[in-house]
């Protein structure tokens, strides 16, 4: 009978729990979901995520397992997440060498007969600088915003794609590896698509969105190479608080995995806040240095207008004169 009674009082508990978790305001499941992806992502356990390295694979597995419980299907290797990646690969500076990384692929497949094979791209980088020379005692480079910020972005964008009937179009989440060795992951993607390229209608990528930048306004994110195509004006309609890149001198449309699809013909530019604060590529762009509320609003900002593009008929092009 006692025993009967401690179940019958657990189980009672635990629908009061489930409950009490369900009636929780999105708003802050969003937040805890970004702040428990950013504090491990952005770690000392995950020793600076360094390219190619088993921490990059530790941050691959843990991307991985987050689009399967989130709900989005496989899109790598054997009928898993990891798109393995090795062979001779051209290095900034350096040549081509050898060298073995990842990618992680997840796929949303669309669910109108017409637009299915239209893909919408999303990506992030899950490499940073790994274990470096110290700076003030510290030789732990945890790529907080560089580019743990852009990961979260693109499962919180997952997220919020899964929980509703699928879009019309397909969208692929992409996490690459190797960005900060020169793009070895986004150039094996592009040797080995998971979709063909010609059926990519847009790529956004999500680098270091996780402060603000003092140049635009508080609430406000920049495209980079946003005068290239109407892709960024065409958000910026439906609600996206997308502007001109302020600090066009840097280049930083050259200067993402965007770039490598863009010299293939697709529409692929990035998303930033980056305010060329000074703890880029130092151990102190870490989780402390971030300021969450602004990534929240940053994510939330990007949802409606990238849902509309997943169920859209529209295909951005070029402007005249400016593809790469």
């Amino acid at each position: 009978m006692a025993s009967r009674t401690k179940l019958f009082l657990f189980c009672n508990l635990f629908l009061l729990l489930t409950a009490a978790s369900a009636q929780q305001p999105q708003s802050s499941r969003d937040a805890a979901e970004i702040r428990g992806a950013m504090e491990f992502l952005a770690s000392d356990a995950m020793q600076g995520r360094a390219s190619g390295s088993h921490d990059e694979l530790l941050a691959a597995v843990y991307l991985a397992s987050q689009l399967r419980q989130i709900g989005i299907e496989p899109a790598g290797d054997d009928g898993g997440y990891i798109q393995n990646v090795s062979g001779e690969f051209n290095f900034f500076r350096q040549g081509k060498k050898q060298w073995n990384t990842r990618n992680v692929i997840g796929v949303l497949k669309g669910r109108d007969e017409k637009r299915k094979d239209q893909v919408i791209l999303l990506t992030a980088h899950m490499d940073h600088l790994g274990i470096r020379e110290a700076v003030n005692g510290d030789n732990i480079y945890n790529g907080a915003d560089d580019d743990a910020s852009g990961c979260v972005a693109v499962l919180q964008l997952a997220r919020a794609l899964a929980r509703k009937e699928a879009p019309k179009r397909t969208v692929l989440f992409v996490f690459f590896g190797s960005e900060e060795t020169g793009g070895q992951g986004n150039q094996y993607f592009l040797e080995h698509p998971p979709v063909p390229l010609k059926n990519i209608v847009a790529n956004l990528e999500f680098e270091m969105i996780g402060r603000p930048d003092a140049a635009v306004k508080p609430d406000e994110l920049w495209l980079t190479g946003y005068e290239r195509s109407n892709l960024g004006p065409e958000l910026a309609k439906h609600g996206a608080k997308l502007v001109a890149d302020p600090h066009p001198q840097q280049q930083f449309f050259q200067r993402s995995d965007n770039y490598a699809l863009a010299k293939q013909g697709v529409i692929a530019q990035t998303v930033s806040s980056f305010g060329l604060h000074a703890d880029y590529h130092r151990p102190s762009d870490d989780l402390a240095h971030l300021d969450l509320s602004h990534m929240e609003r940053a994510i939330h900002s990007m949802l409606g207008p990238v849902e509309w593009l997943a169920n859209s008929d529209f295909k951005p092009e070029w402007v005249e004169g400016k593809k790469p």
